[in-house]
């Protein structure tokens, strides 16, 4: 889903060659940030449940969907201080600042977005979700608890 995510992204960055839409630009970042997230949702209930067909789908897509956008924020926030390799703070990093321009595109009425700003959007995006893909199954395990999981005071 994430990879079929960035290529709408592409292809509305690139709607109008000539004189990009307002909306088509703000969308194609909006689409960004939505793959970078939906990427982190699906690796977080891959690393908590499992994969292939073994696997007890109500519980994964249970884990799936148990990933929220303000708690995400919170907990990618947090990452730089527990210890986690630079692919995976690099990932909370950037799943901060799409989140951050995905909500100045959506819902501040004076942005301006330039097809610059949308590309380097995507790619971000793109960069990070193979960062993640790639990085060690135990950080991304512990990635997985760190957004999904509440820690008790």
């Amino acid at each position: 889903e994430s990879q079929g995510l960035i290529v709408t992204a592409r292809k509305l960055a690139n709607a109008s060659p000539r004189r990009p839409r307002q909306a088509d630009l703000k969308r194609a970042i909006s689409t960004a940030y939505y793959a970078l997230f939906h990427a982190m949702a699906k690796d977080a209930a891959d690393m908590l449940v499992g994969v292939g067909p073994s696997r007890p789908d109500k519980a994964w897509t249970h884990a799936y969907r148990s990933l929220q956008h303000g708690d995400a924020k919170n907990a990618c926030e947090g990452v730089r201080k527990l210890g986690f390799p630079a692919a995976i703070i690099n990932c909370a990093d950037v799943f901060v600042k799409l989140q951050q321009n995905r909500h100045d595109a959506d819902y501040d009425p004076d942005c301006r977005v330039l097809r610059a700003d949308a590309m380097a959007a995507i790619e971000l995006a793109e960069n990070v979700i193979i960062g993640l893909r790639d990085a060690p199954k135990k950080d991304r395990k512990a990635f997985a608890v760190h957004l999904l999981l509440k820690r008790r005071p």
